[in-house]
């Protein structure tokens, strides 16, 4: 698989793995009634997570791998909170 290809793939799972992880941050932050906080805490883990999926320095498997694990425990984790 070329590495351009893995990397769009990467951006592509950054944007279910920010949303999730923004979620969990406000979550963390203000607990079950988290209000309008994660209007903020989204966007930040959002731009967070395309920057980890373009950051040269780490291997495109790693990058795709570590948000593709991530989105998926994060989506489990809100399948099994009510």
């Amino acid at each position: 698989m070329p590495a351009g290809l893995k990397i769009a793939a990467a951006v592509l799972l950054a944007f279910p793995f920010g949303w999730g992880l923004g979620v969990v941050i406000a979550w963390m932050i203000a607990g079950p009634d988290f209000g309008q906080l994660p209007a903020a805490t989204i966007g930040f883990s959002i731009i967070g997570s395309i920057v980890f999926a373009l950051w040269p320095s780490i291997r495109p498997d790693t990058r795709l791998t570590v948000l593709f694990v991530g989105s998926i425990v994060l989506i489990a984790l809100a399948r099994i909170t009510p």
